[in-house]
């Protein structure tokens, strides 16, 4: 029989058929091959890292706040004449001042004329208490001949004493005079920083009205928010590093702590003198927002560099190298940073073995190999 004839005969095929699963089964009930029998090849690491120990370091112990950069003091300058035309306005919002610079002027028309008419009548009672006093003279050298009764020598006495009060009063019209002249000049009363200006040219102001105000010395504080809990460990003398929006740090000093606590928010102000500045491009303004920190000393803390530490689902986890060279990953408590180094409050001992170069891509369970640490090169002259 031909094997066309056995393919198209119906019992013949079922006989391959059977043939044919018989053979897969003895196929599949043979012994392993010899290659399965070989020892199995080593595991590779994954990766070769760099590993360290904890080590100690003295960390500074940092008091955060936060607050307003304010002016040490404020003046207003104002008028200390009323109803006078103001001529003339010398300075601007901005521009640095010395003590006694003359900030505006009034129209002294007026004034001048008063001081003219208050010399006058001063010239005019010298002179009538000099005639007063040449007749007093007479009556004292006529008093025991005689000449002349009591009662005249008594009214010409009367007469120079009258006319002596007389060239007070009109020196004391003249001062004042002369007080209302220096007024129509608006002088600076310290050094400082115009900060505001009010003044116009042409307008007439009031006895008292403001006309500028300024930032005395260029003086600016800190005003920080700290709350009641921690005013304690602060202390006039602290320092402070104050560092503003634009990230400027200037170094600081508390000068005094607030004697009452705001009862809303149960902080109080503790305020920190800024270095002085004359400088109307200082990074520090009045008015601005600035965070801060107080110095409080230091502490000893357990601390590992910042690379050793890898952030994953808001948590911060290091890997500890085991002696199977396999890492676990352990979860830690963070505390305060210094440079490159990070202290760690919790979850690993000062004898354990950490990860540094290459913990960011390991996960736990991780076969590493792992290296010593290139050493720092030393600088040769």
């Amino acid at each position: 029989m031909t094997i066309k004839t056995l393919l198209t005969h119906p019992a013949a095929a079922i006989a391959l058929g059977v043939l044919a699963a018989t053979g897969a089964v003895a196929l599949l009930a043979a012994p392993p091959s010899s290659a399965a029998d070989k020892t199995a090849a080593p595991l590779k690491p994954a990766l070769t890292v760099t590993t360290t120990r904890p080590s100690a370091a003295s960390l500074p112990l940092l008091l955060a706040a936060n607050g307003n950069v304010s002016a040490w003091q404020e003046a207003i300058i104002g008028s200390e004449t009323g109803g006078y035309r103001l001529n003339e306005v010398r300075v601007n919002v901005g521009d640095i001042v010395k003590k006694g610079a003359v900030l505006a002027v009034f129209s002294a028309d007026s004034v001048n004329a008063d001081l003219a008419q208050a010399r006058a009548a001063l010239l005019e009672t010298r002179a009538n208490a000099a005639e007063a006093a040449a007749n007093a003279a007479r009556a004292r050298t006529l008093q025991s001949s005689g000449a002349l009764s009591a009662q005249q020598i008594s009214q010409y006495m009367t007469a120079e004493q009258t006319a002596n009060a007389r060239i007070a009063a009109s020196q004391a019209t003249l001062s004042a005079q002369q007080l209302r002249l220096k007024y129509t000049q608006v002088v600076a009363p310290d050094s400082g920083i115009i900060s505001a200006r009010s003044a116009t040219v042409g307008s007439v102001v009031g006895v008292g009205t403001e006309l500028f105000r300024m930032i005395r010395q260029g003086r600016l504080e800190w005003r920080a928010e700290v709350v009641a809990a921690d005013l304690a460990r602060l202390k006039p003398g602290t320092r402070a590093i104050v560092t503003a929006a634009s990230g400027e740090k200037l170094n600081g000093t508390v000068r005094m702590i607030a004697p009452t606590i705001d009862p809303q928010t149960r902080s109080a102000l503790v305020y920190v003198d800024l270095p002085t500045s004359l400088s109307a491009n200082a990074p520090f303004k009045a008015g601005m927002f600035a965070s801060g920190q107080f110095e409080l000393g230091s502490s000893s803390a357990m601390t590992v560099p910042q690379q050793a530490v890898v952030v994953r689902d808001g948590f911060s986890y290091v890997f500890r190298l085991n002696p199977d060279q396999r890492v676990s990953q352990l979860k830690v408590g963070t505390g305060r940073r210094l440079a490159d180094r990070i202290e760690v409050t919790a979850g690993i001992k000062n004898d354990d073995l950490v990860v540094v170069d290459g913990a960011g891509f390991l996960n736990d369970g991780d076969l590493v190999r792992n290296v010593a640490a290139a050493k720092p090169a030393v600088a040769t002259k």
